[in-house]
């Protein structure tokens, strides 16, 4: 709370702040505090890189209503406790429903329509059957409905590869590197720019995707503009345009994004803009604060 506090009081031209990534951060004991600090000071808190809502307090459903959270995307592969719980190890399905229930219930007691509720359904084979009984679900709570390609085609790969290709297109990320010459995710690295990630302890990760590295600046040591802009991570943003040569010691050189980028000779075609920015926390910011 106290780096995500001062984050806030040193950047008063803050707008946007997405707080999900890897992880829960409803698993976070002082995020009541961050919530409302970030409603008193005029900025938007987002997850919308996915919460599994299994484990949330009361208190925190209301308060993502009371303090206008923008929106939840909430990660629900099944349309039942059986299916669900293949993939979500350890979830109860029943729980989560319960908990979106109690949303909408704030929703109406304060009457607003904040947040956003969004269902993401990674499809595999073993859930696919359900994707009618989730998307008719999903709209009883009020709930937009998402489909994803699973992010390995070998762990329960679909068997109705038709069904799957009528709804996206292409039946497994293979297919879709095969079809568009180029990664599934490969619109992540416009977040090098307008939505460069932080991790908990200020470490600058430039993207949601990456976890294994950082660069050199530090957003609560250094400042946050300076440290996202530092040498390195400027050269960063020139490899995935295609202006400048991979170097080893810059995260992006061992993304499977930017070697795929390098393989098919396809890179970003434009610096995107600055129109705004959001600042992205991973999961461990909030656990560990």
């Amino acid at each position: 709370m106290r780096d995500f506090k001062r984050l806030l009081d040193e950047n008063p031209w803050l707008r946007m702040i997405e707080i999900s990534n890897y992880g829960e951060p409803f698993l976070n004991p002082e995020l009541l505090e961050i919530i409302k600090y970030a409603y008193e000071r005029k900025v938007i808190l987002s997850a919308d890189n996915g919460v599994n809502l299994n484990n949330v307090k009361e208190d925190i459903l209301e308060a993502l209503v009371k303090y206008r959270f923008r929106s939840l995307l909430c990660s629900i592969d099944g349309a039942s406790l059986e299916t669900y719980s293949i993939y979500r190890v350890g979830g109860n399905f029943e729980t989560v429903i319960e908990n979106i229930r109690k949303i909408n219930m704030f929703k109406k007691k304060y009457q607003s329509k904040y947040p956003h509720l969004m269902w993401q359904f990674i499809i595999f084979g073993h859930n696919e059957h359900e994707i009618p009984v989730a998307r008719k679900l999903a709209g009883k709570l009020e709930m937009k409905f998402k489909l994803k390609l699973s992010w390995d085609s070998k762990f329960s790969p679909v068997h109705d590869q038709k069904l799957v290709k009528r709804e996206l297109g292409v039946a497994s990320r293979e297919e879709y590197e095969q079809k568009h010459g180029k990664n599934y995710m490969w619109k992540i690295c416009h977040q090098m720019w307008h939505e460069p990630q932080i991790n908990w302890d200020g470490k600058v990760l430039g993207c949601a995707r990456n976890f294994w590295a950082h660069f050199e600046g530090n957003a609560f040591r250094d400042g946050l503009i300076k440290s996202l802009n530092t040498k390195n991570i400027r050269h960063a943003r020139d490899m995935i345009l295609g202006r400048k040569a991979t170097r080893a010691d810059i995260p992006c050189a061992t993304c499977n994004i930017y070697k795929g980028m390098i393989s098919e000779r396809k890179f970003l075609k434009k610096r995107p803009s600055f129109s705004y920015w959001i600042v992205r926390f991973i999961q461990h910011f909030l656990w560990k604060h």
